[in-house]
């Protein structure tokens, strides 16, 4: 196993990026407890074509920080966890709306057993943002919300991303379109509706969305964003949404590329840049 990581069970914990050097041969409670150190934790909800194992670099067989969002984040000085929903990668199960849920809340309740008091954000990436506002939806009804969530690449509910998707094109003009596509998406329960979630949602939120995204259309983010926007949930809490412009060619999935990610955070998230870097 890669030293800058450890996974069991689903999980992936990544530790920022000066504790790389310590990490080498530690077991699982080094990383655990690392997260106990004075950095803030974000949990990455990954989208529906990711999973904790994908190879990078290196020869670690799971979601090291050689995936490539990851050692982004690890290097701005967060500690991440992530992990496989059920039925994704090695996880048991099968997926489902309720049940990818359930597994957020409980790694969530795990990260704040060991973090103590440092700031746990959360960040969904496309399908991963219908799991994150779930998630976060659920805090703040039980009154233990994150401070802060951050959306990349959001839709507004399934059934609009499902008539955006690509594989709709040829036929989403055809008579029957709703019925014979997506009215079963809907009757088998899968909802992930962003649109409603965020007016349950009390805590500080980032939208990041590039403009030629072709798998989440840039409109659906834009969408969300003006729903948050004029929601009462938010009234007392900061809602920023950053476009990322066509020509820098950041897509569906490249956004952690962009070099002004770092400032975007450390402006949003209100962490001093000598923090960042620590």
């Amino acid at each position: 196993m890669c030293e800058r990581c450890v996974s069991s069970a689903g999980l992936l914990v990544s530790n920022r990026g000066s504790l790389w050097k310590n990490a080498r041969g530690k077991d699982q409670l080094w990383f655990e407890d690392a997260l106990g150190s004075s950095h803030p934790v974000i949990l990455y909800l990954h989208g529906n074509a990711g999973t904790r194992q994908e190879r990078g670099c290196c020869d670690c067989p799971v979601m090291s920080l050689c995936f490539s969002p990851l050692q982004v984040l690890s290097s701005l000085g967060y500690h991440v966890v992530t992990f496989d929903y059920r039925g994704w990668g090695d996880s048991v199960g099968s997926p489902s709306e309720r049940g990818m849920t359930y597994d957020a809340l409980h790694v969530f309740d795990w990260i704040k057993a060991r973090s103590g008091d440092n700031p746990v954000y959360i960040w969904g990436h496309s399908l991963g943002t219908g799991v994150a506002t779930n998630l976060v939806r659920r805090l703040c009804e039980r009154e233990t919300p994150p401070e802060a969530l951050i959306l990349e690449s959001p839709f507004t509910n399934i059934r609009e991303e499902a008539r955006s998707h690509p594989f709709s094109v040829i036929y989403r003009y055809f008579p029957g379109f709703d019925w014979f596509f997506l009215d079963p998406i809907t009757t088998s329960g899968i909802k992930f509706a962003n649109d409603e979630n965020v007016k349950y949602i009390s805590c500080s939120l980032l939208i990041l969305h590039a403009e030629d995204d072709p798998v989440v259309p840039f409109h659906l983010g834009k969408k969300l964003y003006n729903i948050a926007a004029t929601s009462r949930s938010f009234r007392d809490y900061k809602v920023q949404f950053v476009p990322f412009h066509t020509d820098l060619g950041y897509r569906h999935k490249y956004i952690y590329r962009s070099p002004e990610l770092p400032r975007i955070l450390r402006e949003f998230l209100g962490i001093p840049e000598h923090e960042h870097h620590h």
